[in-house]
């Protein structure tokens, strides 16, 4: 287990940079926790496999320095670096058994075969696959390969971080809700220093203690399911969390209020005057439909999701979403939305700007 380090960390594949924008992974500089929980969470193409790479030692960073408990391991080979690692199709050893592969990074090392046996029991447990573990791998669906990758990743106890490459994308949809189960499990026994590399939300909220969300090429927040919900630091984090995302809205703002095509919003805390792209961001758990007053809206059509209903509305010609309660009904006259102003985010040049209380 590890605290790691990124200090002034950046990566460019081109040889020669010429600017920000030639980087894959801007300037990074974040201490990550020894013995947590972390899910890299981002759209394809925003760095995250490249982050993931340069922490492993299978790619070196154009710039800076990696740390484990203080230790610099930027030169430092994959090996020397004590780390597991879970890509995302499976890699296994086709003539080998089940038994053999989970085996193998134990064996590798001169583990006691008695030791060998009994963690290779549990990990075949853990990953269902008790009843194989003496059958070859080569014939095995590439779900059951990818089960096999998990667990000789996991196999290991003394390893300074477990990181996982997108590794239930061939795992069928039932599969992947146990095996994340496991490996928060083995997680809270073990107390791994764990990254985990994923697009899917609903993986990294359900994983992580804290949610590393990548956009551009940049860590854009840090934090707790619960933080990313509640404040959002930048626009994408609020589009990106939640179902639907965030509503992002165009104002114009002045002390405790927000001005949107002329209509007042307010604000529970108050600004001085903003500069740049000033919005506003407000969850569509925080959308109430009225008969009035507020800001007017048309209905385009209600989805019915089984625990509550979406709305699709259109604001000033843009599109804007609506949670409703399941037993709530929407009527002809609901023609207006208003916020809860605690719920109200502010954003500039799409950053939180925090104000002022009042």
């Amino acid at each position: 287990m590890a605290e790691i380090t990124l200090d002034n960390l950046a990566h460019s594949y081109s040889p020669n940079p010429k600017g920000e924008g030639d980087f894959a992974l801007k300037e990074l500089n974040h201490v990550w926790s020894d013995g947590e929980a972390y899910a890299l969470l981002g759209a394809s193409g925003c760095g995250k496999s490249t982050l993931l790479n340069i922490i492993s030692g299978l790619l070196h960073p154009s710039q800076g320095r990696i740390l484990f408990d203080g230790k610099d391991v930027t030169q430092a080979t994959t090996a020397d670096r004590n780390i597991a690692q879970v890509f995302q199709f499976p890699v296994v050893y086709d003539t080998m058994t089940v038994r053999a592969n989970l085996a193998f990074p134990l064996k590798n090392r001169g583990a006691d075969p008695k030791y060998i046996a009994e963690r290779v029991q549990r990990i075949g447990a853990m990953i269902g696959m008790e009843a194989e573990l003496d059958k070859r791998a080569r014939g095995l669906t590439a779900d059951a390969k990818q089960k096999i990758s998990l667990g000789r990743g996991m196999v290991r106890e003394d390893v300074n971080a477990l990181l996982f490459d997108e590794p239930l994308t061939v795992i069928d949809p039932h599969m992947k809700w146990e095996l994340r189960t496991q490996l928060k499990s083995l997680h809270h026994d073990f107390g791994h220093t764990m990254i985990y590399v994923t697009h899917d939300q609903t993986e990294a909220l359900t994983f992580a203690d804290k949610v590393v969300v990548m956009y551009d090429g940049r860590v854009v927040q840090i934090g707790t399911p619960q933080e990313l919900f509640d404040t959002p630091q930048h626009t994408f984090v609020g589009y990106f969390i939640g179902s639907p995302g965030m509503n992002v809205i165009p104002a114009t703002v002045t002390g405790k209020h927000a001005i949107v095509h002329g209509n007042e919003v307010e604000l529970a805390r108050g600004y001085d005057a903003l500069d740049g792209k000033v919005e506003i961001g407000v969850r569509p758990e925080f959308v109430r439909l009225t008969d009035g007053p507020g800001l007017p809206v048309t209905i385009r059509r209600v989805e019915d999701v089984g625990r509550h209903k979406i709305v699709r509305a259109d604001l000033f010609g843009s599109p804007i979403n609506i949670l409703a309660g399941e037993d709530q009904s929407i009527s002809p006259d609901m023609t207006h939305i208003s916020f809860d102003p605690a719920r109200v985010n502010v954003y500039v040049n799409d950053w939180l700007k925090h104000g002022k209380a009042a």
